[in-house]
């Protein structure tokens, strides 16, 4: 015998609506559930007290600017005298008298003016590069002195001869100085060996350890009446 159902009792009709119902109750369920588990949070407030700091307050004032004064007139003088232009022909007089001052007391007082010494650097007789006398030595001026030295003549009218010893120094800038008799039978041979020692042409300078230096030479001559 086949069971016939009634489609107003079949469950199966209302099973969306069943489904929809059950999930409202869950959903109240767990919104139930949430404000019931959840606790109370409280924010407490800490004041953080610190080291009182004293705080110095300064008055400010106001400086005033500096008053700007108004120029003072000042009053001008004039000089109203006027040079008198005269003649070079006219006499000044004057009433200045110079027998007011007496001539013993009149002082003059003297200025001692120090004298500079001048200080020579020294001569060498034996350096690296010895002087020069155009392109030769010493004998090369010696030569050259013999040519220009002459007998003086008041020499030869009184027999005067014989050595003249003589020195004398090259410069560093080439010339004939410091020059000194060491032996002489006569001033007149001096003044003659003076002369043509300072008609020399200019030497080369000696030189040692590469720098110029002075240089002396002591050169004795025969003076030998024939």
């Amino acid at each position: 015998m086949e069971v016939k159902k009634n489609p107003k009792v079949d469950l199966q009709n209302r099973k969306g609506i069943f489904l929809e119902i059950g999930l409202i109750c869950s959903l109240a369920f767990c919104l139930v559930a949430f404000s019931v588990g959840q606790s109370k949070k409280t924010i407490e407030i800490i004041e953080v007290s610190g080291p009182e700091v004293e705080v110095e307050l300064m008055d400010i004032t106001k400086t005033e600017e500096p008053k700007t004064q108004a120029p003072v007139k000042q009053a001008v003088k004039l000089i109203t005298d006027v040079l008198n232009v005269v003649k070079n022909e006219t006499v000044i007089e004057t009433e200045f008298d110079f027998e007011e001052y007496d001539e013993d007391e009149i002082v003059v007082a003297e200025i001692a003016v120090a004298e500079e010494e001048i200080v020579e650097e020294p001569a060498f007789v034996k350096v690296e590069v010895m002087p020069s006398f155009m392109g030769g030595d010493l004998n090369t001026f010696r030569t050259w002195f013999s040519g220009e030295f002459k007998i003086p003549a008041i020499a030869a009218e009184n027999g005067i001869q014989g050595k003249v010893v003589m020195k004398f120094v090259i410069e560093k800038d080439g010339s004939v100085g410091g020059i000194e008799f060491l032996q002489s039978p006569d001033k007149v041979y001096e003044d003659e060996a003076r002369r043509v020692l300072m008609k020399s042409p200019k030497w080369t300078p000696g030189r040692q350890r590469d720098q110029v230096v002075r240089v002396f030479y002591i050169l004795p001559i025969d003076c030998r009446l024939q």
